[in-house]
């Protein structure tokens, strides 16, 4: 309700009468979180709003000292996102170097764009092949540039290739049994880590080994299962549940800690941290459940000395945070709380935090939901600040996926719903938004 009514008032109908000061429109802004809808009206009764003016700021990308460098002072790595096509795009690349220490690829790198079907066929062992040729790309820009890469993701049911768990990989066979299936499982799994790491060594320096296999309602699990591991998405089997086996989590963490350490055998240099991957992270029911699946992942497999081998590193938490579509729930304080609350949680159970995929959305443009968008990205990494305060650091890495406005996007687009048009640090033609600065300013004061 609140956000409802700023959008009245900040389209002019909120009344009529004398303009309300700036200092008014700042002080209804600042209490707005906490006021009911009926609140807010009745602070504005007669009031029409001003525009806010906006503080001037340099909007060059170039001019800022490092995002990436003043984080690392806390202990964060500062990445984004990327893809084939914008290794295209120089003036986005410009900004990645100048501000990115991390970088995470949209698909290239998830199952469905490295597995091979052509030549997984021909393969003589039966095992799956992969054609590495796009995610390379990335990984060639990454390397040349000293930024490091987030492997994502190495298993998720959504979206995946059908044929990987039919017999001679045809679209057409039957499926495979349990076993054969978690030797290819295995064999991709290996085969992926290994192929980074000896191709482009210390580059990857994380994957996500699993993403997304907690459900949000119950019908999608399993009712006795605490870990509430997808059986079910969207109506449809999850794959992996029903032909690999319900501990199909734990047996991936399982292979790719394997795969890390072979290579850490061959180099001790090799440092791949593996994480558990997932959206709603924040949310108690979910979060609670991955609490409990990453206690599974990291008690299901012990040493040669009978000792509990650790699995999961760490907890990638997706950072959409507000409405799903429509402003209504956006930019509310108690997310950042919730935030905080799940970091802390996580951070008890033995494991690092980062959060991967973050927009905070925003779907309006005018004046007052840009300067509460900045506002609110302010309080938000204020919160992050204070986590790393202690000798202890729970937080290691901030991803924006939601880097840049994108007013060109229809209502009915996935990327409109995702992240909002208006969610960007920077605008569609990379310039510094306020946002962006509010961090900055925030981070040289306290640097």
């Amino acid at each position: 309700m609140t956000i409802l009514v700023l959008l009245l008032f900040a389209m002019g109908v909120a009344g009529c009468g004398e303009k309300a000061s700036k200092e008014q429109v700042k002080d209804t802004l600042a209490l707005a979180p906490e006021m009911s809808g009926e609140e807010a009206v009745a602070s504005l009764e007669g009031e029409e709003v001003e525009k806010d003016a906006m503080e001037e700021f340099d909007t060059d990308f170039r001019m800022y000292d490092s995002m990436e460098d003043l984080l690392s002072q806390e202990g964060i790595r500062f990445g984004t996102l990327i893809n084939c096509k914008a290794l295209d795009d120089e003036n986005y690349l410009e900004l990645v170097k100048a501000h990115f220490g991390s970088l995470t690829a949209g698909n290239e790198m998830k199952a469905y764009s490295l597995l091979d079907q052509s030549a997984s066929k021909a393969a003589e062992d039966g095992m799956p092949v992969m054609n590495f040729t796009q995610a390379d790309r990335i990984l060639d820009f990454a390397q040349a540039n000293g930024i490091g890469v987030r492997g994502h993701t190495l298993v998720w049911d959504a979206y995946m290739t059908d044929w990987f768990f039919r017999k001679g990989y045809d679209s057409k066979g039957g499926y495979v049994d349990e076993e054969t299936m978690k030797k290819r499982l295995e064999s991709y799994i290996t085969q992926v880590i290994w192929h980074f790491e000896t191709k482009y060594p210390g580059v990857v320096y994380c994957w996500d080994v699993v993403n997304e296999a907690v459900g949000d309602s119950e019908g999608e699990y399993l009712a006795e299962d605490e870990r509430h591991v997808r059986t079910m998405r969207n109506g449809a089997d999850n794959p992996f549940y029903k032909l690999v086996g319900n501990d199909y989590v734990e047996l991936s963490f399982l292979y790719a800690r394997n795969a890390v350490d072979g290579l850490k055998a061959e180099n001790p240099n090799v440092d791949i941290k593996l994480f558990y991957n997932d959206y709603n992270t924040f949310l108690d029911r979910k979060r609670d459940a991955i609490c409990a699946l990453v206690d599974s992942v990291n008690a299901y497999a012990v040493d040669g000395e009978g000792n509990p081998r650790r699995l999961c590193d760490g907890v990638g938490m997706q950072g959409y945070i507000g409405g799903y579509g429509s402003q209504a729930g956006c930019m509310n304080d108690s997310d950042i709380e919730k935030m905080r609350t799940a970091i802390e949680l996580y951070a008890s159970h033995g494991v690092e935090v980062q959060v991967t995929e973050m927009a905070v959305r925003n779907y309006e443009n005018s004046d007052v939901f840009v300067k509460m968008h900045s506002d609110y990205y302010k309080r938000l990494f204020e919160m992050f600040l204070s986590l790393n305060q202690g000798e202890n650091k729970p937080l290691t890495g901030i991803s924006v996926w939601g880097l840049y406005d994108r007013p060109e996007l229809k209502k009915d687009d996935y990327s409109y719903k995702m992240n909002g048009p208006y969610c960007g640090l920077f605008t569609e033609e990379y310039k510094v938004k306020q946002a962006f600065v509010n961090i900055y300013q925030l981070l040289k004061a306290k640097n």
